[in-house]
């Protein structure tokens, strides 16, 4: 007796009818993209690898930076986000704009993360008295938003040198130059884009309202997180090979890892110290995401200290987090570089 292949197909499909589509489910709840992101805990980094400053100093203890590992949610992960502490579910809209490409999303976070450096290696080289000129080449577009002029006339990337006719080379005097311009003024950029400059006529329009909310009326161009491009020249000389880390939050322990290597003494005084937040040029710590998933990546790298900025409830949601996971890290408020130093000196 014979059969025929059509007759074996049908066979087996009948046979294993279940497991293909137990298989075909599988795939599509694993696969089906849901406009959301999920953060969870990342690790948490020693900086003596990553900061060189030449003959700088070599000390016992050690400064951490934290990160949050973060991901395009599937099903899968939306459900087990919705049962962990520790899994943040955040809507897409918030992490990129509309049109935002996932590379032009990187490329923006790359950006923040060298203008962090920057901030951190000016701020620790003036504290520590050493050389430090800095010069400023032009602001650059790490963000547009969706339907405002800069949409059609801009692209991430480019970078704007000046404001009708008139130099603008770092984002606070952009941002002054154009805070008084209203709905309906125009203005003259002039944008260099690779190797070619332009000159860009713009509108100034209202921002739609889910973008200011309940701030009232307000317009501009539509540019997000505008980033100086900086060149800084130190004596010694430092150098900060942060990867593939994006973002601005490591600004804080940058800072405090620099001024170490600086120093002659150990700031460290032999501990395991790791922390989070933003720096600006005033030595004000900003507040970041994701505190609780550092809390935790902090802990599991077996940190003893941890910094916290206190805005935003930053401080507050890493102490119940500390106290969550039963870490006996001790977690120090701080807002500004001055209030890290001070703690450091007591311990």
């Amino acid at each position: 007796m014979t059969i025929n292949r059509e007759e074996k197909k049908k066979n087996f499909f009948s046979q294993n009818k279940f497991v293909i589509l137990f298989l075909l489910v599988f795939a599509f709840l694993a696969f089906y993209p849901l406009p959301y992101y999920i953060t969870s805990p990342g690790d948490a980094r020693e900086l003596d690898p990553i900061i060189h400053v030449e003959g700088g100093d070599e000390d016992k203890g050690t400064f951490m930076l934290t990160t949050v590992s973060i991901g395009t949610a599937n099903i899968p992960q939306y459900i087990w986000a919705k049962f962990s502490d520790y899994r943040e579910i955040i809507p897409a809209d918030q992490i990129r704009s509309e049109d935002e490409t996932d590379e032009e999303y990187n490329q923006r976070q790359l950006q923040m993360m060298e203008d962090s450096q920057h901030a951190a290696t000016i701020v620790a080289y003036q504290e520590a008295g050493k050389k430090v000129d800095i010069e400023y080449h032009g602001v650059y577009v790490t963000g547009i938003m969706s339907g405002m002029p800069a949409e059609k006339k801009l692209k991430v990337g480019d970078k704007i040198v000046a404001v009708d006719h008139k130099p603008v080379m770092e984002t606070k005097r952009l941002l002054d130059v154009l805070s008084p311009k209203k709905a309906g003024d125009k203005v003259d950029l002039t944008v260099l884009r690779g190797d070619n400059k332009m000159n860009v006529a713009i509108n100034i329009e209202e921002f739609p309202k889910k973008y200011v909310q309940n701030q009232g009326p307000k317009a501009g161009l539509g540019i997000t997180s505008p980033v100086t491009d900086v060149t800084i020249v130190t004596e010694p000389k430092v150098k900060i090979d942060t990867s593939q880390i994006g973002g601005p939050s490591a600004g804080l322990m940058f800072t405090l890892e620099i001024l170490d290597q600086l120093s002659n003494e150990d700031l460290t005084h032999g501990k395991k110290i790791a922390g989070t937040g933003t720096m600006d040029l005033q030595r004000k710590v900003g507040p970041i995401g994701g505190i609780k998933q550092k809390i935790v990546a902090a802990d599991e790298a077996g940190a003893e200290i941890f910094f916290a900025p206190v805005e935003a409830n930053n401080y507050r949601d890493a102490v119940k987090a500390q106290k969550d996971i039963g870490s006996k890290m001790k977690i120090v408020p701080v807002k500004t570089l001055d209030d890290a130093l001070e703690y450091l000196e007591k311990l």
